[in-house]
């Protein structure tokens, strides 16, 4: 954790309300902040330094602290306890390290060779499988710290608004109003919120034209395994319709799926010599669209639009855009370790922005899905997605699952198994199967979207291989998905009706709305895109 991070936490852990300046203290700012410090908690650690130097050598600020808990403080006062609330954050990110590094230099003394001599190897196992509980409780304790950050962060965002807005109030006010009664100023954070306006998304009405912007991406259309060489995909993407084929030298291509004579879909016809034969005319086409067979007619020089087109790592891409292709493809392998057991393809009538806001979203887990994955999973007091500051990544809490949205339209999720039911507490680190994810969510036109879904798992390999296997992960697929189309469905009607799909967004949404944040910063065209590197 950077000092940078224990500032921001430790500063906005603090509930907020307005009431009166204090006489003690000047009228700097008309704003005043209730504020419940973190200081008092019970660190637990009480270790030797040894010789990790000044690094470590800082002074417990608790005793220091001003006694505030459950008062009403003004602006000023508010500061004060933050300062100390950032020392105190600072100096337990300190001890969190400490204890780290204290405890990996006593897994080395354990497998010393000389210290092995005076242990038998149940006595050295035991110490280590203690060490290894110590390890566990200490970096349990550091990812507390993370959530505590990203949720102060918010907060920081929130307060640095509230305390904007105030200030420009108290500027442009008449000098008259500035008497305002204790029983008026004295709000709750609460009420303060409401009358605060709220920064919401605006996804309603009619799905508009796809913006030229979000064409210059690299999309993954297929699946290798799919095309064949005496095979063709037919595609749509961004309302224009494909076909997918592999040439004379193996490799695929991507052109437009319309004979250049007189318009007959090419996907009708069949694949003859690395080129995609008309079935209307025998007009035949290579992969970078050259005609190059024109039956009972001289041959002339016709083209029809081809895409770029890549084969990576199992997958088909093209690029749809006009700007000239990134130079490199995003990985969308499954972690290593992780054996592929069914690639599936479906052509759903969703817009393909609804589907990936679906997918970003795993609070909606218990209520959806009751009668397949998340049969039994209790309801959490409190759902949380945490992820860095400016990241499209991270893991939910409590579900042991990571999750991440790679730009322009995929999403890939770790699901840590356990006991059915039995989900919550847990990381995936903290679990020894886990079941990877990766869902493509391919624009096909306004209410369509293609969607590639790959499932991979570190354990039962012997189930690559059980015949007909793919035919039930298919069906089980198809369960989970048919549990979300009927809401979503139902989301897409009321949107086209003109109702707002994001209209309050709340704190486990954080991913689906940094997906629509990064999708609008694209489409103004801004130079900067957010949650990018």
């Amino acid at each position: 954790m950077t000092a940078f991070a224990a500032a921001s936490a430790s500063a906005l852990f603090l509930p907020l309300s307005l009431s009166r300046p204090s006489k003690l203290f000047p009228k700097k700012v008309r704003t005043s902040i209730g504020v419940f410090a973190l200081l008092g908690e019970d660190s637990g650690v009480s270790i030797d330094k040894k010789t990790w130097g000044a690094l470590f050598d800082v002074e417990d600020p608790r005793p220091k602290a001003l006694v505030s808990k459950g008062k009403i403080l003004d602006v000023n006062q508010a500061l004060e306890v933050a300062r100390y609330d950032i020392q105190y954050l600072d100096w337990r990110a300190r001890q969190d390290l400490l204890t780290i590094m204290i405890l990996h230099d006593k897994v080395v003394d354990v497998l010393n060779p000389l210290a092995r001599d005076y242990k038998s190897i149940g006595a050295v196992k035991k110490d280590l499988a203690g060490l290894q509980d110590e390890l566990s409780q200490a970096h349990k304790q550091v990812h507390i710290s993370e959530a505590r950050v990203s949720a102060a962060l918010d907060k920081l965002a929130y307060m640095e608004q509230l305390v904007h807005d105030r200030l420009l109030q108290d500027r442009t006010a008449d000098s008259d109003q500035t008497q305002a009664s204790a029983s008026t100023s004295e709000q709750s954070l609460e009420s303060v919120k409401r009358n605060v306006p709220r920064k919401t998304l605006n996804v309603s009405g009619p799905v508009k034209s796809y913006h030229p912007k979000l064409k210059n991406y690299w999309y993954p259309v297929a699946f290798t395994t799919d095309l064949k060489d005496d095979t063709m995909i037919p595609i749509d993407c961004f309302d224009q319709s494909w076909v997918i084929f592999r040439g004379q030298d193996g490799k695929p291509g991507c052109v437009k799926n319309t004979c250049a004579h007189r318009a007959c879909p090419l996907d009708l016809g069949s694949i003859n010599e690395g080129r995609i034969q008309c079935p209307y005319h025998g007009w035949e086409y290579s992969t970078d669209g050259k005609c190059e067979k024109m039956p009972s007619t001289r041959l002339v020089d016709v083209r029809i639009k081809a895409l770029p087109c890549f084969e990576q790592e199992g997958m088909i891409w093209i690029w749809p855009g006009n700007e000239p292709p990134a130079a490199t493809i995003p990985s969308l392998e499954p972690p290593e370790g992780f054996i592929i057991h069914a690639e599936i393809v479906m052509e759903l009538p969703i817009e393909h922005g609804l589907l990936l806001d679906n997918l970003l979203d795993l609070a909606h887990a218990p209520f959806t899905h009751t009668s397949t994955f998340a049969k039994g999973w209790s309801v959490p007091s409190l759902v949380k997605f945490l992820t860095p500051v400016s990241g499209l990544e991270g893991y939910w809490d409590p579900y042991p699952i990571d999750m991440e949205f790679k730009p322009p339209c995929m999403v890939l999720s770790t699901i840590g198994i356990s006991k059915p039911g039995k989900l919550e507490g847990q990381s995936t680190k903290q679990c020894s199967t886990h079941l990877h994810q990766l869902h493509v969510c391919l624009p096909s036109s306004k209410n369509k979207t293609r969607l590639l879904y790959r499932m991979s798992l570190d354990f039962a390999p012997i189930l690559k291989h059980v015949p007909f296997m793919h035919y039930l992960w298919r069906h089980f697929a198809e369960k989970v998905l048919n549990e979300d189309l009927r809401l979503v469905l139902g989301q897409q009607e009321r949107m086209l009706q003109g109702e707002n799909v994001w209209n309050w967004p709340v704190a486990y949404d954080k991913l689906g709305v940094r997906y629509r944040q990064w999708r609008e910063a694209v489409e103004r065209g801004d130079k900067r895109i957010p949650f990018t590197k």
